[in-house]
């Protein structure tokens, strides 16, 4: 068991569940946690999304004192943007960042901290951001929307990583310590369908939906000319341009996915646990306030699918976007580009050494580990173990996002059930060289 979840285990559950001052404790009240992964120019697109999030939500009613930002906030101020302190999820949008709570920024936007808000931990969150936590009852819906990179069983923060062991146990707390009635999650990252697949139970009221099964890219859409820059990612364009389209207190979240999954066509857009609580009006999630008036009706699908890019080709596509249309700058973004290339390969060959030499003496052939396997992942600790020390000892996954490519063989090794301390020794030895590139984008 890691030490940080034995430490939210042994925390007392009064600590976990203050008094809810605001009413009657016996209706539901809605509650969200926003979270933006990432940081820097090229990673625009998942601020916009949450920022968008936030604006769903708040314009429906939800109130800002049980709605959690975390984003690195680098984005609206950021050199590279022409229009400061705004962000645009759509092309002509409008500003989305305007009103957005900034609960948590920069280096406080972690795994720890992401669940000690969501756990509802006061006392952990003390003198850290705006202190907000999750205060939630036995009898409230939470919505979790996370943003960014991933990888098998990985999701990404700026400097580090949560592994799906660890969102498990969160889960499993969050359940055991009545802090919820019902619980909505949506994920937009990499191969994010491997957070949940047999791991998330059906019949904890916890759904579910991924931007991607377990085996592939999500995808970015909507590049800006003038901000060099793509403003969206499509799993999460589609369920948020559908919730600005829809009345909430009729469609379901049912509804959603279908529409979601039939739109987000350059990946496979999946649903796990709870179906019933898939059955349930939008409104149980995002607010039933009302809007006057129209909102803006966008042309989805076909628009943005032929501008589509998977996630992890973002870096290279920008270079050769910018190359394409002569820039001044364009012998050094055509150096860029090569450059990041050559890194790329670099990585490819430093991580299949590393593999070789981790299973070498044993019996598991090699070759295997390299191949995607569709395997539900049993090995939670060896996982969380393996993937962590490769972050700390090897290539930061949140400072290399290129790494989490190759994550999934971490699955393969720890499904061999070889002995973890022995290929962890192997891998400090590997890794403590000095290594010619860092930054792999």
């Amino acid at each position: 068991m890691l030490p940080l979840l034995l430490h939210l285990l042994a925390l007392p559950i009064s600590n976990a569940q203050q008094s809810r001052p605001d009413g009657d404790s016996s209706s539901p009240k809605l509650w969200a946690l926003l979270v933006a992964g990432s940081n820097e120019w090229y990673n625009y697109r998942h601020q916009a999304d949450i920022c968008h999030a936030y604006q769903i939500l708040h314009k429906h009613g939800v109130p800002d004192d049980r709605i959690v930002v975390m984003m690195y906030d680098d984005i609206a101020y950021n050199k590279e943007n022409i229009w400061k302190g705004k962000i645009i999820n759509h092309p002509k949008g409008k500003d989305v960042y305007k009103g957005v709570p900034k609960d948590y920024t920069g280096k406080h936007v972690t795994p720890k901290n992401f669940r000690s808000i969501l756990l509802g931990l006061k006392e952990e969150m003390r003198g850290i951001g705006s202190e907000k936590v999750i205060d939630s009852g036995p009898n409230d819906h939470i919505f979790v929307n996370f943003v960014d990179h991933g990888a098998h069983g990985i999701l990404s923060f700026p400097t580090t990583e949560m592994t799906v062991g660890e969102l498990n146990e969160t889960l499993w707390l969050m359940r055991e310590r009545n802090r919820y009635g019902k619980m909505l999650i949506y994920v937009e990252a990499c191969e994010s369908g491997s957070m949940f697949h047999s791991t998330l139970p059906r019949d904890i009221e916890i759904y579910a939906t991924t931007a991607a099964n377990g085996q592939e890219s999500s995808y970015a859409c909507f590049f800006d000319e003038t901000l060099k820059t793509y403003l969206g990612d499509c799993y999460s364009v589609n369920w948020m341009e559908d919730s600005d389209r829809a009345n909430l207190e009729e469609e379901t979240i049912e509804q959603q996915f279908k529409v979601v999954k039939k739109e987000t066509n350059t990946s496979h857009v999946k649903q796990y646990g709870d179906l019933s609580v898939a059955e349930l009006p939008l409104s149980e999630f995002f607010g039933n306030k009302l809007l006057l008036g129209a909102s803006p009706k966008y042309t989805m699908g076909k628009f943005w699918s032929q501008d589509a890019v998977s996630s992890r080709d973002v870096p290279l596509e920008i270079l050769k976007r910018r190359m394409a249309h002569n820039s001044p700058d364009g012998r050094i973004v055509a150096f860029q580009y090569r450059h990041l290339l050559q890194k790329r390969e670099y990585f490819h060959n430093f991580f299949k050494k590393l593999v070789l030499t981790m299973v070498d003496g044993s019996d598991v052939d090699p070759l295997l580990l390299f191949e995607r396997q569709d395997i539900s992942m049993t090995q939670l600790d060896c996982h969380t173990k393996m993937v962590h020390s490769f972050s700390e000892l090897c290539f930061n996954f949140g400072k290399n996002p290129y790494a989490m490519k190759y994550a999934y063989v971490f699955v393969n090794i720890c499904e061999q059930q070889l002995p973890v301390e022995k290929m962890l020794e192997k891998m400090r030895t590997v890794c403590s060289g000095e290594k010619r590139y860092r930054n792999i984008l």
